[in-house]
């Protein structure tokens, strides 16, 4: 509504300015023009700026103009001031394990460490016999009866049937050194009646000879082991005297282990 009326007003001052202007040619057309000389002789006219015309109302402002298009960058400024570290953040996931690194130098040895408990001796298992023959020519196929003792602590040897009978179960190592005269002596060692080695000496004209083996068993609580001539007399060669001795001994190398922890 503001807008009409403002457009009717311009219409009216238009409309009057039209007019003065046709009014003051007509006066200048039937009268010269008179103008005063100034103090030099120049024409100085007295007609004031706005002489005869009537101001005409302020028009309204103008819509604004587009915004203006972006400046160029400035420079750079100078570098601030350190700021307070800021809070820590929450703690990441756990990363992929990182490759295995080169083996690195061996340390130094480390301190020695505090003196164990002391041990079950081997001591508290025993069993060893060592024994001789006193008999010259013993009978061929039964246990050689050797009656000359000279260890049998554990008393595990019979001398009554030439047989050492097995009290602690485990490993145990026999040998026997026999000299051979007047015949050739073969003899064989057995466990439990089951033949496990022979030893075969062929006897010398005027010499005297000797025949030995060893082995190692393992022997169940109860099983024996003995000597005896194998086969006929002709093989029953072996000899002893004052000077000359045929042996047989035994010992336990080590128990079994469930002997060790007491369940035999």
């Amino acid at each position: 509504m503001k807008l009409v009326r403002t457009v009717l007003l311009c219409l009216v001052l238009v409309v009057k300015l039209s007019y003065s202007q046709e009014e003051g040619e007509e006066v200048e057309a039937e009268a010269p023009e008179e103008h005063a000389e100034g103090p030099g002789g120049e024409v100085v006219d007295e007609r004031k700026p706005c002489a005869g015309w009537m101001g005409g109302v302020p028009g309204t402002p103008g819509h604004n103009g587009a915004s203006g298009r972006d400046g160029r960058d400035g420079r750079d400024g100078t570098k601030g001031e350190t700021g307070e570290p800021g809070a820590p953040g929450e703690k990441g996931d756990t990363g992929e394990p990182g490759l295995t690194g080169p083996e690195g130098p061996r340390g130094f040895p480390g301190t020695p460490g505090l003196k164990g408990d002391q041990g079950e001796s081997a001591l508290l298992y025993r069993s060893a016999f060592s024994v001789g023959l006193i008999d010259r020519t013993p009978m061929p196929n039964v246990p050689i009866k050797f009656n000359k003792i000279f260890y049998n602590g554990q008393r595990h040897y019979d001398d009554s049937t030439g047989k050492f009978r097995c009290s602690i179960p485990g490993v145990y190592y026999f040998t026997y050194h026999l000299t051979v005269y007047l015949k050739d002596v073969k003899v064989s060692l057995y466990k439990s009646d089951k033949t496990i080695m022979f030893t075969f000496d062929q006897f010398q004209e005027n010499n005297i000879d000797q025949a030995s083996g060893s082995i190692v068993l393992h022997l169940e609580t109860g099983e024996e082991v003995w000597l005896q001539v194998y086969g006929e007399e002709a093989y029953a060669g072996i000899y002893a005297d004052n000077i000359n001795d045929s042996t047989f001994s035994g010992f336990l190398l080590y128990p079994d282990m469930k002997t060790v922890n007491g369940a035999r």
